[in-house]
């Protein structure tokens, strides 16, 4: 999964915080227990007795496994009698100890030495936060994208673009609940507001929740970022080249809305073709049909679109008119 640097640095920030919270707790808790429960304390101070007898038993070269074992059986006994005092007050047996999260990896975000569930899980709410301030993320889903709003007449060719949408829907389902780092790239084509932004994102969603992650932009935002980062006007800027170039899955939006020079050109030419070459999937959506993108762009870039891109277009009228 290409997450960058700065996402497992949060993610890593998170888990901290976590830890530092349940250090604080435990000793708030602790000190309360203490104060009120002086049995408590009693049994704390014969406990660590206990266990300064134990190591030096093992430190001595003749050290005796009785004596241990009855040392370890006090210490057990006064455990559980630590449990009871508390339960009965209202606490919880492990009220003294620090309460995380995460009971498997303490929140440190490792297990076993593996990354824990916990620490994947906050890697991929980072991703969905990160869409969030861009984009309606949580309303763009396959179960809200709404066949009805497409017209139920055939058109030319025999097919009405309602059931052409319900093919395109399923076609998409199927794409994002087998997307892995190298699955197809898409376009979709059409007019404003028939959906390519809402389906773009119900993609994006299942690719986070698979683990992978995503870029999210139209094409006007990140082609100026990206001219902005390679001028040296690096603040404030939301996109990356190295982002933009290695997520697992780049979506375009709007192509062809963006300022066209002659960098900006270069700059999606250099988009299309790197990803081809590293095979990483890209969705773009346009408002354009191939004969319009052949009169605008470069035919390095509308050849390479045609050539590597399966194409989704959706017909209708503006659904967000009709609603």
């Amino acid at each position: 999964m290409a997450y960058n640097s700065s996402a497992y640095q949060r993610a890593i920030n998170i888990l901290e915080r976590r830890r530092e919270k349940a250090a604080f707790e435990a000793n708030s808790r602790k000190a309360e227990i203490l104060n009120k429960l002086p049995e408590i304390d009693e049994i704390q101070s014969k406990l660590s007795a206990i266990g300064i007898s134990i190591s030096r038993c093992f430190f001595d070269k003749e050290h005796n496994e009785a004596e241990i074992k009855k040392l370890e059986a006090a210490s057990l006994a006064l455990q559980k009698k630590r449990e009871e005092i508390l339960e009965a007050n209202g606490y919880s047996s492990d009220a003294l100890s620090e309460q995380y999260l995460c009971p498997f990896c303490k929140d440190t975000g490792y297990f076993n030495n593996r990354m824990c569930t916990c620490h994947k899980e906050i890697l991929k709410e980072n991703e969905r936060n990160n869409l969030r301030n861009i984009a309606p993320l949580d309303d763009c889903t396959f179960e809200t994208f709404d066949v009805r709003y497409y017209p139920e007449n055939a058109m030319d060719n025999g097919i009405s673009p309602r059931e052409k949408a319900e093919r395109i829907l399923e076609s998409c389902r199927t794409y994002a609940q087998t997307f892995h780092e190298h699955s197809p790239n898409l376009i979709f084509m059409g007019k404003t507001g028939l959906g390519k932004t809402h389906l773009s994102l119900a993609i994006a969603n299942v690719a986070i929740n698979k683990g992978y992650s995503v870029v999210y932009g139209t094409s006007q935002n990140i082609l100026s970022d990206l001219q902005n980062e390679n001028f040296g006007r690096t603040d404030n800027n939301l996109y990356n080249e190295y982002d933009v170039l290695n997520t697992d899955l780049l979506i375009m939006d709007d192509l062809g809305t963006e300022f066209k020079n002659a960098y900006s050109l270069a700059c999606l030419y250099n988009i299309v073709n790197t990803r081809i070459l590293k095979k990483r999937p890209t969705i773009i959506s346009t408002n354009y049909d191939f004969n319009q993108l052949d009169d605008v762009y470069d035919m390095r870039i509308t050849s390479r679109i045609a050539g590597e891109y399966s194409t989704l277009v959706l017909e209708g009228n503006d659904i967000r008119y009709i609603k």
